[in-house]
């Protein structure tokens, strides 16, 4: 069985985030295969992109049934970029666009008057202590790309949060649920304890 595996859904940076876990000494396995995929004891859902192309092209190869199944039987799931908003249920861009309904809350587009997408660093203020932080500096810097910035409905899922314009949550957390705005295979140290930190719950099954 495999520890970790990173869904192939055909998006995403599947071998950046796959490098990134090996540099953390927790390997983790690129599969397309939906029976390696239900026996790991973590998923990792990437996501780059439109939502709704996401969404399509997990939907087709009906690895959306498996994301629910998975979390179902209380299996810890990591959501990167578009992998965190397809975790709620809608978003707003192109039009609209139904997500895996999982954690309650919508995805907005950022006001028209900034310049988007954001690209670069910028600040994760932790709003409460979590070990999805344990060895992270509050205000640490992390990699961001992104149009779209997710709003939840329940605000005590939201750990971490990053300033843009708006205030937007940039780490969530609900149950065996982790999600990340950021790329953490693209913020060095930060996002690779991050990772580090995802891989010890799966692991374990309890927070460091």
């Amino acid at each position: 069985m495999n520890e970790i595996a990173i869904i192939d859904y055909g998006v995403g940076n599947l071998r950046s985030v796959e490098r990134a876990f090996a540099a953390t000494g927790n390997p983790a396995i690129v599969s397309s295969d939906e029976s390696v995929l239900r026996e790991a004891r973590g998923l990792v859902l990437p996501g780059v992109g439109a939502f709704a192309t996401c969404m399509t092209e997990l939907a087709t190869r009906g690895f959306d049934t498996l994301v629910r199944w998975h979390v179902i039987e209380g299996k810890p799931l990591l959501g990167i970029c578009v992998g965190m908003q397809m975790l709620f249920e809608e978003s707003g861009e192109f039009g609209g666009a139904s997500g895996l309904g999982l954690i309650r809350g919508r995805v907005r587009r950022f006001p028209r008057q900034l310049l988007v997408p954001q690209v670069g660093w910028n600040q994760i203020r932790q709003r409460c202590q979590h070990p999805v932080f344990s060895g992270v500096q509050d205000e640490a810097f992390c990699y961001f790309v992104h149009s779209y910035y997710c709003e939840a409905a329940d605000q005590t899922i939201v750990l971490g949060e990053t300033e843009y314009g708006v205030t937007y949550p940039s780490v969530i957390a609900h149950r065996d649920l982790l999600g990340v705005q950021f790329h953490p295979e693209k913020s060095q140290a930060v996002g690779l304890q991050l990772l580090r930190n995802f891989a010890h719950r799966v692991r374990f099954r309890v927070w460091q």
